[in-house]
């Protein structure tokens, strides 16, 4: 057995099989793809596979190989041949029992910024809401404190910012492509785009198991160079085969994250992912493709990019997994973690631009998004859900399972985590909202140190400072019959976590009724938050209730209609969150109505500010309105 060996397989049960697997396709937001897949395979008693058996409590662990990579094309072609059908068939009945009865698992729905040098901009503005210091993220809209770079279906716009007096449209790049993110870099702007694929079905190799997949997409990524704002010239051009999945940037370099379908043609023939660039054609080679020892049912091609946005000369770096679709990504300023089924963990290290593979291992359960994971001190910290609890371990260098806290909040769903130094916040909810505070200081032994229950539940937390938190998510009315609760408006919360054994909700402010909603429950890039500056601001859907309705009296499962789409302002310190105002793209109730069912080009998807303007930004708008009093100081048009 390689002495490296680390991940593990497991389920609950005593049959000699089973299997638990659901693929799932999601569109979070317009023009965003993502695929989920969970799967876990293969507990098998004995020693199938050259594993090795062990029986705790009725739960079985196989410890299997860690990532390997393929000595020849064929050893790639008929290890993609070979799936748990091909066990023998006791062991087969076995998986098919339990996929006829077990339960299926079901996952609940991913501040750094270079300076112009531009001497009419100023050095106070706002940047993405990132997770990790010094490590950007994509996103769909980048300032530099002159300039506003957004991006918008398949276009990119530049526009002068500030002064407001000198504002105005410099430039629209028309792509042929969904704009997914963008990347500002001093001169340079880093777009990525994602081409439209297709859906195809596929039924298994030797078996009756099928499935759709996602394949014939494509992403690129470009960089511009914009010192000249007016007349920018494209300077690189990479094109990779599949989907976007993430991406960052880490000083000058940039690294994407692509997923392509891996699947055997013509039953003898696997298409290799390529990356095409001013450089040249680059094509992923069999034997360069790391993989696992156990065989799965479907595979995906995630290759890791990187090359220097400074440098256009500079051939792009690649290297590709083997994997289950990667679900969720996190990245440190030293690696990158890919995740995958029920959750298998792959540690990459990058530095300047290169690449390296370390480590992989496995935990129970699922990670829900990149806030659910972090890296500390050398260790990697993640929380997850296997739907019926909730876990955090901790792992060293080598993805080895140091500590463990499980069986957390048992039925209870998982809605948020956030990580701060030797602290995490996880945020749990059924009828009341559990906001536990954990402490990992002793990292063989994490352990709570307190909780706090109170109505609603906070689907994103941010930290305020060392010992506060804001939440963002959902007020709750307790269902009389059931054990559950209606969800209500979208709820700001703001917790003091000082005394970790009695941590406490020092302020909440409600926005409006059932129905209402906010894209940063789901995407925390939408959040602007300004500690200097008290500023909280974020975009609303606002749904109110006609109590002329209800004669009878609001039954606490009664939806509001919508009323008013556009960005909340709130003054935020450490005792209360005071509401400054609104800001709205939408011209009436017209607008309004037709989001109903659709998607209205005026809905506000950011919000930020340079010096003390407020800009917001739509598909078709950006308004600009002054900070402290918000009266509106003028808006572009978007063509």
């Amino acid at each position: 057995m390689n002495t490296h060996s680390k991940t593990w397989y497991y389920i609950e049960g005593t049959s000699s099989l089973f299997i638990v697997r659901k693929m799932e396709y999601r569109r979070f937001y317009p023009s965003s793809r993502r695929l989920v897949s969970y799967a876990l395979v293969a507990i098998v008693i004995g020693s199938v596979f050259g594993g090795i058996m062990w029986n705790v409590g009725g739960v079985y662990l196989l410890k299997a190989e860690s990532l390997t990579r393929f000595s020849s094309y064929q050893e790639l072609v008929d290890f993609l041949k070979t799936s748990p059908q091909d066990m023998p068939k006791s062991l087969l009945d076995g998986l098919r029992s339990f996929g006829q009865s077990g339960q299926m698992w079901t996952k609940a729905p991913n501040i750094n910024a270079f300076t112009s040098a531009d001497v009419a901009g100023t050095s106070d503005y706002s940047t993405t809401n990132i997770q990790v210091e010094g490590v950007d993220e994509a996103d769909i809209v980048k300032t530099d404190g002159a300039y506003i770079y957004l991006a918008s279906g398949s276009f990119v716009y530049i526009l002068r910012a500030y002064p407001t007096n000198k504002a105005e449209l410099l430039s629209k790049l028309s792509l042929n492509a969904t704009v997914e993110g963008i990347f500002f870099n001093g001169e340079k702007l880093v777009v990525f785009t994602q081409s439209s694929g297709l859906w195809t079905y596929t039924s298994g190799y030797k078996s009756d198991y099928g499935y759709y997949y996602y394949d014939s997409a494509n992403a690129s990524i470009r960089v511009y160079d914009v010192s000249n704002r007016s007349q920018v010239i494209l300077e690189r051009f990479v094109s990779i085969d599949g989907s976007y999945i993430s991406s960052r940037m880490i000083g000058d370099y940039v690294y994407a994250i692509i997923n392509k379908p891996a699947q055997v043609v013509n039953n003898n023939s696997v298409i290799l992912p390529e990356v095409r660039s001013g450089n040249g054609l680059i094509k992923i080679e069999a034997t360069s493709v790391y993989h696992p020892e156990l065989p799965d049912y479907y595979y995906y091609f995630t290759n890791v990019v990187a090359f220097s946005v400074k440098n256009a000369g500079q051939t792009p770096k690649i290297e590709s997994f083997l994997l289950g679709a990667t679900s969720t990504v996190y990245v440190s300023a030293e690696n990158i973690y890919l995740t995958s089924g029920l959750t298998d963990i792959h540690k990459i290290n990058i530095k300047n631009g290169d690449i390296a593979y370390v480590a992989d291992g496995h935990v129970s359960g699922w990670a829900l998004n990149q806030y659910s994971m972090d890296e500390y001190n050398g260790l990697f910290r993640i929380a997850t859900t296997n739907g019926t609890s909730n876990s955090v371990y901790i792992l060293d260098e080598k993805l080895e399972v140091m500590g463990k806290l499980e069986g957390l909040a048992p039925h209870e769903t998982f809605h948020s985590a956030r990580f701060v130094g030797d602290r995490c916040y996880i945020v749990t909810f059924k009828k009341v909202d559990p906001l536990f505070v954990i402490s990992l200081e002793d990292s063989k032994n994490p352990k709570v140190l307190g909780e706090l229950k109170i109505p609603g539940y906070s689907d994103y937390l941010h930290p305020y400072d060392a010992t506060h938190l804001i939440g963002v998510g959902k007020e709750t009315v307790e269902s009389e019959t059931g054990s559950f609760a209606w969800y209500q408006g979208v709820k700001i919360s703001l917790f003091d976590v000082s005394n970790v054994s009695q941590p406490r909700e020092v302020y909440q402010y409600v926005i409006g009724d059932r129905g209402t909603d906010s894209s940063v429950l789901t995407d925390p890039k939408a959040l602007l938050f300004s500690s200097s500056k008290q500023l909280l601001a974020l975009p609303v859907l606002l749904a109110k209730i006609n109590p002329s309705k209800y004669p009878q009296g609001v039954p606490s499962y009664a939806y509001g209609d919508y009323v008013w789409q556009g960005v909340y302002v709130f003054n935020v310190t450490l005792s209360e969150i005071v509401f400054k105002g609104s800001v709205t793209h939408l011209n009436g109730t017209t607008d309004l109505a037709m989001s109903y069912y659709s998607y209205s080009p005026y809905f506000v998807k950011r919000a930020l500010f340079i010096g003390d303007v407020l800009y917001t930004v739509s598909d078709k708008m950006v308004a600009m309105n002054d900070l402290a009093s918000l009266e509106e100081l003028g808006r572009i048009v978007l063509p």
